[in-house]
């Protein structure tokens, strides 16, 4: 015999904020989106190289005979800022304005990425 509870947040937690849902909503909506940019422009905040050990900022290419360029820990670094800062500044707008903010966006735009992403890293799979 299983018994299943669902228990509401309590008033004064994080979870029942509205504030904190906007951050959540608007994060996970940009997510993806700046990602997809970064990627495509090639906006890294910063190169690693690991064959030397070796932090650039911004965008570098890879150095002959040291190995190759890891840009993806960049774009993912651009991308949390960027999604964070656009969440906190969505926590600013009046409540009924976040409201009318598509729930939806949120599984919606990443499917949609997918194929973008995979065009744009199309030369990975050639043979």
């Amino acid at each position: 015999m299983s018994t299943t509870t669902n228990t509401p947040a309590s008033p004064g937690s994080v979870a029942a904020s509205a504030t904190f849902r906007t951050f959540a909503v608007v994060l996970a909506i940009a997510t993806p989106v700046i990602y997809t940019i970064c990627e495509m422009r090639n906006w890294p905040l910063f190169t690693y190289h690991p064959g030397i050990n070796r932090v650039d900022f911004g965008w570098a290419a890879a150095v002959r005979d040291q190995g190759p360029a890891m840009y993806w820990y960049g774009w993912i670094a651009n991308t949390l800022i960027g999604s964070a800062v656009l969440g906190f500044i969505a926590t600013m707008l009046p409540e009924n304005a976040t409201r009318r903010i598509p729930l939806s966006l949120v599984w919606i735009l990443p499917i949609v990425m997918i194929p973008i992403l995979v065009y744009a890293l199309r030369f990975f799979w050639r043979w």
